[in-house]
C-alpha cells in the first residue's frame, strides 16, 4: 500500500508536500526500531509533471519510494489550441496516473492543488480511491474548487468547516516568535525571485526611515541583490540585502515589522514568528488570492493591507510608528502548531 502525493507546480504548493512528507518521514524513524512498528506501513510516491518546478524540488527526494512527473501543463491560462494541447496531454496523463495508482495499490491520494495535481486526482476519482485536498489560499485554486464537493477531506486554514486549520509551518517559526513594541527594523520581503513593486517601496522608504534610525532588511531577489545593494550605497544607508537564504527565520525574528507579498506560505511564516506585516498583494496572482490571504488576518485587525496601485508613503510612516504587540500577540493565539503532523495522521488512517 502507499500514499500518493501530488500536486505543484510552484513553491507554495510544493512546500506543503515537502513539509507533510518529512513528518511521514519522521515519523516512520521513530518507531524505526521498535518491536511494535508495523512493517507494512505504507510507501511515499510522488506524482507531478515535468513542467514548473516539481522536478526540481522532488527528482531526488529518497523520501519518496518512487517519483514520477508526467507530461502535463496548465489548461485554465491557455487558448485555442494551446488549450486543446493541455487538455490531451491531460487525458493522456489520466490513464498514466491510473496504472500507477494500481500499480502501487494506492490507499489514498493527498493533492495540494495546481496544474500537476488535474492528473492524478482525476484517476483517484475514477479508482475510488480516497482523495484528500489541501487549499494553500483563501481564494480556491481551479482545480480544488472544483473537485472540493467530491473530495474525502478537504483542509484549509481558512475555511471554517476544515478539519484541521493550522498550516504546515517549520517549527522554528514558532520557536523565534517574540512580541513586538516599538518598530526599531523593518523587513521588505519579495521572495528569493524580487518583486519590483517591493523594491521600488524599499529604497524609496529608505531615507526616510533612516531619518527614524529604523534598520533595514531586505530580501530583494537573486537576481537584484548587486543593484539593490548599490542603490543603498548611492543613498548612503546601510540595509542588509540578501535573495534566497536559509536564514529567513533568523530575518523575520530580528524585524519588527514587514512589508511583504501575500503568498500562503510567506503569511503563514509571517504569523507563526507573531511579525506584524503590511500587505502588498501580487496584483495578478490567479483569483486575485494573495489579497484575499491578506483579507482573512486585516478582518482580524492582525495585519495591514495596501493595493500595489494604492501605495502610499505617508500612510506606511504612520503605521510604522503604531504599538505592534497587540497584533503580535493576536498572531500567536490565531497560529495553531504542527500543520504538517496534522495532516501527517489524517492521511494515516486511510
Amino acid at each position: 500500500m502507499s500514499i500518493v502525493m501530488t500536486g505543484g507546480g510552484t513553491g507554495g504548493h510544493l512546500a506543503i508536500i515537502r513539509a507533510v512528507k518529512e513528518q511521514m518521514a519522521r515519523s516512520r524513524e521513530e518507531v524505526a526500531g521498535l518491536a511494535s512498528a508495523d512493517q507494512d506501513d505504507p510507501t511515499l510516491i510522488y506524482i507531478g509533471s515535468i513542467q514548473g518546478q516539481d522536478q526540481k524540488w522532488f527528482a531526488d527526494d529518497e523520501d519518496f519510494e518512487a517519483r514520477y512527473f508526467l507530461e502535463t501543463k496548465g489548461v485554465v491560462n491557455q487558448r485555442g489550441l494551446g488549450r486543446l494541447s493541455s487538455l490531451w496531454m491531460l487525458f493522456k496523463a489520466f490513464f498514466q496516473a491510473r496504472k500507477l495508482l494500481k500499480k502501487h495499490q494506492a490507499s489514498v491520494v493527498f493533492s495540494v492543488g495546481g496544474f500537476s495535481a488535474a492528473a492524478t486526482a482525476f484517476a483517484a476519482k475514477s479508482l475510488r480511491i480516497p482523495l484528500v485536498i489541501h487549499e494553500q489560499n483563501a481564494a480556491l485554486g481551479s482545480l480544488n474548487r472544483l473537485l472540493k464537493p467530491v473530495s474525502d477531506v478537504f483542509i484549509s486554514s481558512y475555511v471554517p468547516e476544515s478539519p484541521i486549520h493550522a498550516y504546515p509551518i517549520k517549527q522554528i517559526f514558532f520557536d523565534k516568535a517574540r512580541i513586538r513594541d516599538r518598530v526599531k527594523t523593518v523587513m521588505f520581503i519579495g521572495g528569493s525571485q524580487g518583486a519590483v513593486a517591493i523594491n521600488t517601496l524599499a529604497l524609496e522608504l529608505a531615507p526616510l526611515l533612516q531619518e527614524r534610525g529604523i534598520h533595514i532588511i531586505h530580501q530583494a531577489g537573486e537576481r537584484n541583490i548587486e543593484t539593490t545593494q548599490k542603490a543603498y550605497e548611492a543613498l548612503g544607508i546601510e540595509a542588509e540585502v540578501f535573495g534566497f537564504t536559509d536564514r529567513l527565520v533568523d530575518y523575520m525574528a530580528e524585524a519588527d515589522c514587514a512589508i511583504a507579498r501575500a503568498g500562503a506560505s510567506t503569511l503563514w511564516e509571517l504569523s507563526a514568528n507573531a511579525l506584524p506585516t503590511l500587505f502588498i498583494p501580487f496584483p495578478y496572482a490567479a483569483s486575485d488570492h494573495q489579497y484575499h490571504n491578506a483579507q482573512f488576518l486585516v478582518e482580524k485587525d492582525l495585519a495591514w493591507l495596501m493595493r500595489e496601485s494604492e501605495i502610499n508613503i505617508q500612510e506606511i510612516l504612520a503605521l510604522l510608528e503604531e504599538e505592534m504587540s497587540e497584533r503580535s500577540r493576536g498572531l500567536m493565539k490565531i497560529v495553531e502548531q504542527n500543520g504538517a503532523k496534522q495532516i501527517a495522521e489524517i492521511l494515516s488512517r486511510f
